[in-house]
């Protein structure tokens, strides 16, 4: 594990444990508000919050760990919306579908978590695409 994979990991995962507080603590929170009977109470979530902690940390490893591996020596702008779009795709978009089918979640909330997230998991791929902008490797064949 280089340097550069550390301080990458730690980048994202500030940055995500940071968008995740805009996204569910600002932006969701008067649809959440709502819905109180689907959620644990603040004071009961925050008993769990070393939880939410560890999974950042394991996502944001994980993230950087996956781009690293296949970063190709392309802009790394495009390249890190790409990547952030696809993580969305695989990760964002059918997690919350699949909560809306076992969870009474609104649609409309369903929608925003989707379009917030997703935008998000983009922002977070191009962080990730603008620290290893320099470490692009050429395709190999084969």
């Amino acid at each position: 594990m280089s340097k550069k994979f550390i301080i990458a990991w730690i980048v994202l995962f500030v940055a995500w444990l940071l968008g995740d507080f805009v996204v569910h603590g600002v932006l969701l929170r008067s649809d959440y508000m709502q819905l109180t009977n689907l959620f644990r109470t603040e004071g009961d979530q925050q008993k769990y919050f070393p939880l939410m902690i560890l999974a950042h940390v394991i996502l944001s490893g994980a993230l950087v760990w996956i781009y690293v591996r296949g970063a190709e020596a392309k802009p790394w702008m495009a390249q890190g919306v790409r990547f952030g779009v696809a993580v969305a795709l695989l990760t964002v978009v059918p997690t919350y579908m699949i909560y809306f089918v076992v969870q009474p979640m609104p649609g409309d909330v369903v929608i925003k978590q989707i379009l917030c997230e997703g935008v998000l998991m983009v922002i977070l791929g191009t962080i990730v695409a603008w620290l290893y902008r320099d470490a692009a490797t050429p395709l190999r064949a084969g």
